[in-house]
């Protein structure tokens, strides 16, 4: 199974707030997922970005890929061995 680390949209229509989700890359993007692994709010000033590093790397020690966009908030929070 290949896992990524992504996002999936939460929040009401035209107010997007987005988890960071350990999820079966065959997985629709607001579908299954197998962990929740931290939580992106843009809508605040500054952005909100909460992440579990401890289970992210283990994920990515585990051989998990994350997406363009959760790699973006990786290196914002500098989480070591973002790929």
């Amino acid at each position: 199974m290949a896992v990524r680390l992504r996002l999936t949209r939460v929040g009401s229509k035209k107010n997007p707030i987005y988890r960071v989700v350990a999820a079966d890359a065959r997985s629709p993007r607001d579908g299954r997922f197998i962990e929740i692994v931290g939580r992106y709010n843009p809508q605040t000033e500054p952005s909100t970005i909460e992440l579990d590093e401890a289970r992210i790397k283990d994920w990515l020690a585990k051989g998990a890929q994350p997406s363009d966009a959760v790699s973006r908030l990786l290196k914002a929070k500098n989480v070591v061995g973002t790929g």
